[in-house]
């Protein structure tokens, strides 16, 4: 990875277990390789989140998965059904990933270069109310 990354993200993914480190740096890498311009920071107190004029996604570790929160307003496709929660909600959609459940890296990358274009051309809410 060569983007920058934030001291504080790599402090909260050392602190998790080593199966849930593995997966937040795939999707670490796997944001950092849709652009090079992604930016890391610390929201909610600790919660590590990747933006790109606008927010991209956020990383929470539960006891059993670990969520990614996609910021798409819910129009980015998603055609492998990769989405595990928050169908009808507003603003983000999750998917969770289970120690031991492999992680659809390929389109998990598509749903992040569709949300940072869709950043890029002012947000997915301005893309609701325009489209």
């Amino acid at each position: 990875m060569t983007s920058p990354t934030d001291p504080r993200v790599d402090a909260y993914i050392d602190g998790l277990p080593p199966w849930q480190q593995a997966v937040c740096r795939a999707v670490r890498d796997l944001v950092h390789a849709a652009d090079p311009d992604v930016a890391e920071t610390i929201k909610r107190t600790r919660q590590p989140y990747f933006v790109l004029d606008g927010n991209i996604c956020a990383l929470l570790a539960a006891k059993d998965h670990v969520n990614v929160f996609l910021y798409d307003g819910g129009i980015v496709p998603d055609p492998e059904g990769i989405i595990t929660g928050g169908h009808d909600n507003s603003t983000a959609r999750t998917v969770a990933v289970r120690r031991d459940e492999a992680l659809n890296a390929t389109a998990l990358a598509a749903m992040f270069r569709q949300i940072i274009a869709n950043n890029r051309a002012g947000g997915w809410r301005a893309l609701k109310r325009d489209g």
